[in-house]
């Protein structure tokens, strides 16, 4: 082979692989920054890989997904967040309000899909309707529901007239969630006890400490945290036969008694086509934020009879699934 033919064909080959690699980069990065864990979200991811796939970007063939778990400490989320962000990831999608606040603090530059409490109390973004800077997502009502929780929870207990409440004390929305519920509760007659658990040895201490408080019944604070424990807060639940609430439907289908909230599958595949949206093109700060349009009222009627109660006709009547 002649030397000049030997350069042009050393030089075509480098001129491919550079074409490959340019090809390879163009794939998109999409960083999952979560404050749970995958195991209790796995419906709400391929929730969120849905609404991702209706844009045209499916996992492992159009997109790549980083993810990134906080396992429920939230003082990991910061690191994590760098990590994506030094990573050169296209977007993040934050899920919860610490990682939201994490990822914020951590880039500028990088768009941010989100789904957190209230955003513009949370200091995300500027308004719902115009959200400017790099970020905008689904707003959560979990705050806001609390009152709702807590009469669900009196209409189902009457007899309880000592109510307690459990928080994770490390959460950005502990104290707005305290004051909603004693105010919630001040105003129906009730005595209400606030529970703090940061940790999982903590949160045994928290049930056993209902009997002592002659509390009839328990409202959950919605929390990452308590999501990652689901199982043992059922447990425990059932151990000392008390009544308990959640925001979400996986703690009554995983036995739990009641739950009332956000649809966190709907909020998470909303979530999903923003992210692809913004990879398109779409500039987050043009993405007004989008309020939930479905809440789940759900009832575990086996766990309702094991603790001795009737469900009332009008809670039956509004609720969108039952578990027999």
């Amino acid at each position: 082979m002649r030397r000049r033919e030997l350069i042009l064909l050393l030089a075509g080959a480098m001129t491919a692989a550079r074409a490959l690699r340019a090809q390879q980069k163009a794939i998109p990065v999409i960083g999952v920054l979560d404050s749970g864990s995958s195991g209790p979200n796995a419906p709400n991811v391929a929730a969120f890989r849905q609404g991702l796939s209706e844009t045209g970007y499916l996992e492992g063939q159009d997109a790549v997904l980083e993810y990134r778990w906080a396992e429920g400490h939230y003082d990991r989320l910061p690191v994590l967040a760098a990590d994506l962000v030094g990573r050169k990831v296209d977007v993040i999608a934050a899920f919860s309000t610490p990682s939201a606040l994490a990822a914020k603090g951590a880039t500028s530059t990088i768009p941010i899909v989100f789904a957190t409490g209230d955003p513009v109390e949370r200091g995300l973004v500027a308004s719902l309707a115009r959200p400017g800077g790099n970020l905008t997502g689904v707003s959560i009502l979990t705050v806001e529901l609390m009152a709702k929780r807590l009469e669900l929870l009196s209409e189902l207990v009457p007899q309880a007239r000592v109510i307690a409440l459990l928080v994770n004390p490390n959460s950005p929305i502990a104290e707005p969630i305290m004051r909603d519920v004693q105010e919630a509760a001040r105003a129906k007659g009730l005595q209400l006890h606030i529970l703090k658990a940061g940790t999982e040895s903590e949160i045994d201490a928290a049930f056993a400490s209902l009997v002592q408080l002659h509390a009839g019944a328990l409202v959950l604070g919605p929390d990452p945290f308590f999501g990652n424990r689901r199982e043992q807060l059922v447990v425990l639940a059932s151990r000392h036969a008390v009544p308990a609430i959640d925001q979400q439907r996986e703690f009554v289908a995983g036995g739990g008694l009641i739950s009332y909230g956000t649809s966190l599958s709907a909020v998470y595949h909303q979530v999903g086509i923003y992210a692809g949206r913004i990879l398109k093109g779409a500039k987050p700060a043009d993405l007004p934020i989008e309020q939930p349009t479905k809440f789940e009222l759900v009832i575990n009627l086996k766990t309702a009879k094991a603790l001795g109660l009737t469900i009332p006709p009008s809670i039956l009547a509004r609720a969108d699934e039952v578990i027999e």
